[in-house]
């Protein structure tokens, strides 16, 4: 278990600018290396300039359509 102590904790790539940040619970804005990059990112997914890429389905369709009641009894 000692062992386990002594090993460095991991570095990820701040996702913004690219500083190494440790993984550690002290490291509060992990991934990220400042409350200002935690911001930018915060910014860019408002604005909508990050996308979840999705293909377009037919609203007839037994998974397409509105969430609630979508083409069928229910």
């Amino acid at each position: 278990m000692a062992a386990d102590r002594a090993q460095k904790p991991p570095v990820v790539n701040c996702p913004i600018c690219g500083k190494p940040v440790e993984w550690r619970p002290e490291s509060v804005y992990r991934p990220f290396c400042s409350a200002r990059c935690k911001q930018i990112d915060l910014g860019a997914w408002a604005n909508e300039e990050y996308r979840v890429p999705a293909a377009e389905s037919d609203p007839g369709d037994a998974d397409g359509g509105d969430a609630v009641g979508a083409g069928g009894p229910g």
